[in-house]
């Protein structure tokens, strides 16, 4: 059996609901599934005989470069729509997920991950500049302008735009930091700033960002400065084993976004060096993307071409890091569809910026971009991903007994943003 059949097989086995026509490379045209409400109606080209065989291998990294080479031609549809057709057919909640590639692939992926994931400190400064030093310009393009957020909004009603979204995700985490005038607060992995500034603005106190990217802590400044908070912000481009190591304590920490990129060899370091810099009667609050099942792999496409050495952690061996330091995870929230609705707005923001982006890039890097937020959004939405809020303290006594500080703290934030 050629690859061409081989790939009909499977498509054929994935796609029952919706309709997904190919045209093959030999003039054959195969159509999958039926029409059914709420899913996509999408025609695909493959430009050369080779798209199949490269799909049959390893489905997600050989589409993935079939389509940003041009190879694979989405002619009714979109990206997103292709990967929702495909992923929406085998949702995570009913046991259901896609083919595995060719035995050969998956041992290579299994080992390039474990390779890649232990992250030591010089190669977690190169995965960082990977993603984050292509340039601001980019994400400026991309995310809400006010606060620059690289991360899972927070929507509480449907109808906010991503702007009141990301805002009501930062008065989300500060309400669950409780802080207090004239605290510390560390912030590891800040970004662009935005969550160490929204804090300097609501809260008298004094923070330290930390992030690895040099692109980032530049902008972070400048607009530390035109938010008028750069007497009590600082930016430093360190490492936080580095800063842990210096002694340097904090009576909150906060980290948004930052954990995928620890690496799982590297969890239990993380937490160590938390759990020093905190102060007894410290905070912290762990913002990340989180699998809802147990623990697996980084797939071959993200590793190659998005986040190398990352790893999306699940909650048992998040938690089971953090417990040899004994920290305690006061609190736990899951937020199931917030990325989902983040990573479209997103996406429809590359969208109306496609020309731009392609100047700056070009049309292949255009392709892989969507290609990987449609991807993320098909994993929120029908996968195993979720985002998980996580809020440790090292004593027990160090915040109030019952949850309704929280929410006081939230709306008091809100409203004064209304």
């Amino acid at each position: 059996m050629n690859a061409a059949s081989l790939f009909d097989k499977a498509i054929g086995r994935a796609v029952k609901s919706g309709r997904l026509t190919v045209h093959h490379a030999d003039g054959r045209c195969a159509r999958f599934g039926e029409p059914a409400p709420g899913f996509p109606e999408v025609t695909v080209r493959f430009a050369d005989r080779r798209v199949a065989r490269d799909i049959v291998l390893d489905p997600r990294l050989g589409a993935a470069e079939a389509f940003m080479d041009g190879r694979l031609v989405i002619e009714q549809g979109d990206v997103m729509q292709l990967v929702q057709l495909i992923r929406t057919n085998a949702p995570w909640e009913a046991n259901a997920d896609l083919r595995a590639g060719s035995p050969g692939r998956r041992l290579a992926n299994a080992i390039g991950f474990a390779v890649e994931s232990f992250n030591q400190a010089r190669s977690s400064r190169r995965n960082v500049a990977h993603h984050y030093d292509i340039g601001n310009a980019l994400y400026a393009l991309m995310l809400d302008a006010e606060h620059m957020q690289y991360s899972c909004a927070y929507w509480p009603r449907e109808d906010m735009t991503l702007a009141e979204a990301q805002e009501a995700k930062l008065a989300h985490i500060a309400a669950k930091l409780a802080i207090g005038d004239g605290q510390t607060v560390l912030d590891i992995g800040c970004g662009w700033g935005g969550m160490a500034i929204y804090l300097a603005r609501h809260f008298d106190v004094r923070v330290k960002g930390i992030t690895l990217s040099r692109e980032q802590i530049a902008l972070a400044r400048e607009r530390a400065e035109a938010a008028g908070v750069a007497d009590r912000v600082e930016f430093a481009l360190v490492d936080y084993r580095d800063l842990a190591e210096r002694g340097d304590r904090f009576d909150r920490i906060v980290s948004v976004g930052m954990f995928e990129h620890v690496g799982r060899p590297q969890f239990e370091t993380f937490f160590r060096a938390s759990a020093r810099m905190l102060a007894d009667d410290g905070v912290m609050l762990l913002h990340t993307i989180g699998r809802m099942g147990g623990p697996g792999s980084t797939d071959a496409f993200t590793r190659k071409y998005i986040f190398p050495g990352g790893y999306i952690p699940a909650l048992s061996e998040t938690v089971a890091a953090s417990e040899k330091v004994r920290l305690i995870a006061s609190d736990v929230e899951t937020l199931r569809l917030h990325y989902a609705r983040t990573l479209r707005a997103w996406y429809a923001n590359c969208e109306a910026h496609r020309e731009e982006i392609e100047r700056l890039f070009d049309a292949r890097f255009y392709r892989m971009w969507t290609f990987y937020l449609a991807g993320a959004t098909s994993a929120f939405e029908s996968g195993g991903m979720c985002n998980y809020q996580i809020q440790f303290v090292r004593d027990r006594r160090a915040l109030p007994l019952a949850r309704d500080y929280m929410r006081e703290a939230e709306l008091r934030l809100l409203g004064e943003n209304a």
